[in-house]
């Protein structure tokens, strides 16, 4: 069964594993893939500290799903656990099927302990680096894994193929329990702390104590290719990532397939995926693998640096690595050219069908504030708004509440633009403007286009904001620093090739547009993917309206759908 195949390290093995994970009737036709995930609570060690995590299977990170381009997969969860559970397959477009997406009070209630729920769900029209992880809470510090879908049978990669590949989850680790902290933390209306080290494949590596048993290792031969599947976990963490010595070549993004180009190191977002290919093509020695955080705003963040070894095939662990020459933790210059060069394949395989016209424009300010908190230690406690409305999560999932018109979960009132404009990018404000707090969402025509600005402002301080939206991949056709201009930046934009994805970093003190078309009915949710900004409020959700005929609504939700 699927449990043969966690943590597979090389593509060999993962091609061995598909015998395992499913019926294939014939090499051309689609699979159906079962997996079992068991959320257990186990006793795990780093940092020379013990603790009880929250896991899948036992395992940290949790497994691999190993897919093809068009296979149905199946994944029961059983909660274990004492905590409520959902998981969210992130990246994946659930086409009519916002039931197997997985945000709590999102697209379904959480799965309670002792209960179970199968997320059913085709994979259409993608292939690449996706992940999944848990959706509620915090419990994504440890509950998190890696999505890999193969293309087609017979299909190739736009790309040299490489000799074996390996997944790259980059992580964070609190030595507390997380849950506990964040409690505290909100009670007392302060940001918890930050965590205590970041991890690769959920281990920190040799600078730091306890290491030997916690060091990821990857044994490459000399003169191969490889291609990394890397992913940002982390809860609250841009990280630029880096092996020493050796160049990487960047060919896909969050699933897609994009114009190689090779950089000496990446920066990548809390949920973002990256693919790159690197040639162990140096003298044969053990080399470093880094991930440390960027952070160019005056923000307290983990700056500690994870590290892995890149190590040829017979050289002795006794050879000291060396270390990787990262962007600095503030290097603004290297993250906005890094992402510049970030463009589509756009070729007649793989298409970038960019909307040239726009039905609905959409203008999102992003802010903090504080508000009143009499039982908070200082009197407030921060909150974070989008158009200056922070989000209030319901009790009942808002599909649930789409789908069977329930009254008052709701309302479809989520204005297109801020209704008091301001320098947004000028001198610190620290009012919140009249922050409102409500569960108010934007209604979006089925097939119509969408061109969404997201500007960051400086109310109390500016930030980079990573942006997921479920169910859908987006264009990103422009982004600047200073406050947009609608009159001369969208002269500017990429409209041919610009890079497409499903998780998108608002540069500090700036701002990107992104572009797509509403296709896919349902509830879906959109937020940053930092989890400290999301518990505060940056958040929101597109109901985005059923289309002509059965073809184009939303499906019918499963019979074990979990209870409110």
């Amino acid at each position: 069964m699927a449990s043969s195949c966690r943590n597979r390290l090389f593509s060999g093995l993962l091609f061995l594993c598909f015998g395992f994970l499913g019926f294939i009737t014939s090499p051309a036709e689609a699979a159906i893939k079962k997996y079992q995930f068991d959320v257990q609570v186990k006793n795990v060690s780093r940092l020379c500290h013990a603790k009880p995590i929250v896991t899948i299977n036992g395992r940290f990170p949790g497994p691999t799903i190993y897919v093809r381009e068009g296979d149905r997969v199946l994944i029961n969860v059983t909660n274990h656990a004492q905590y409520n559970m959902s998981i969210h397959w992130h990246g994946l477009k659930q086409y009519r099927n916002g039931w197997a997406d997985g945000p709590a009070y999102v697209t379904q209630c959480p799965i309670q302990t002792g209960s179970s729920y199968t997320y059913d769900f085709n994979v259409t029209g993608q292939r690449g680096t996706l992940w999944w992880h848990a959706h509620i809470l915090w419990l994504r510090a440890t509950v998190y894994g890696a999505i890999v879908i193969l293309p087609k049978q017979g299909t190739p990669f736009p790309f040299p193929q490489p000799y074996r590949e390996a997944e790259i989850i980059l992580g964070e680790w609190w030595n507390g329990n997380v849950e506990e902290f964040v409690n505290k933390a909100n009670n007392l209306g302060l940001p918890p702390n930050s965590s205590d080290a970041h991890t690769i494949n959920g281990k920190p590596g040799p600078l730091f104590p306890c290491y030997e048993k916690h060091t990821f290792v990857m044994e490459v031969e000399q003169g191969k290719t490889y291609l990394l599947r890397i992913i940002n976990a982390a809860l609250n963490d841009e990280l630029f990532f880096g092996i020493a010595g050796h160049n990487l070549t960047v060919v896909e993004v969050d699933a897609v397939y994009t114009k190689p180009f090779t950089t000496e190191a990446i920066l990548i977002a809390p949920g973002q995926t990256t693919n790159v290919l690197v040639q162990a093509n140096q003298a044969s020695g053990r080399y470093f693998i880094a991930a440390r955080p960027f952070m160019d705003a005056p923000v307290a963040i983990d700056n500690k640096t994870a590290t892995g070894i890149f190590q040829y095939r017979g050289i002795p662990n006794t050879v000291l690595p060396s270390l990787p020459q990262l962007p600095a933790s503030n290097d603004t210059a290297f993250a906005l050219s890094y992402n510049k060069k970030l463009k589509s394949l756009n070729t007649p395989n793989f298409p970038a069908n960019v909307p040239l016209k726009v039905d609905r424009k959409l203008f999102y300010t992003i802010g903090f504030g504080k508000e009143s908190c009499p039982t908070c230690l200082n009197g407030t406690r921060f909150v974070a708004s989008l158009n200056n409305i922070s989000f209030e999560m319901p009790q009942v999932g808002l599909l649930q509440a789409h789908y069977f018109n329930l009254k008052g979960v709701f309302k479809t009132d989520f204005p297109d633009r801020p209704q008091t404009p301001f320098n947004y990018t000028g001198a610190p404000l620290t009012a919140n403007l009249g922050t409102s707090t409500g569960t108010r969402l934007s209604k979006i025509a089925f097939n119509s286009t969408v061109e969404l600005v997201l500007q960051d402002t400086n109310l109390l301080t500016v930030e980079s904001h990573p942006f997921h939206l479920h169910g859908y991949n987006f264009f990103v056709v422009g982004t600047g620093i200073g406050n947009f201009d609608p009159a001369k930046d969208p002269a500017k934009y990429n409209l041919v090739d610009p890079v497409e994805r499903n998780t998108v970093g608002v540069p500090t003190g700036g701002w990107t547009a992104i572009r797509f078309r509403a296709d896919n009915p349902g509830v879906w949710f959109m937020h940053c993917h930092l989890e400290l900004h999301t518990g505060w409020g940056l958040k929101t959700a597109f109901v985005v309206e059923d289309g002509p005929g059965s073809d184009h609504s939303v499906l019918p939700p499963p019979k074990d759908l979990p209870p409110c």
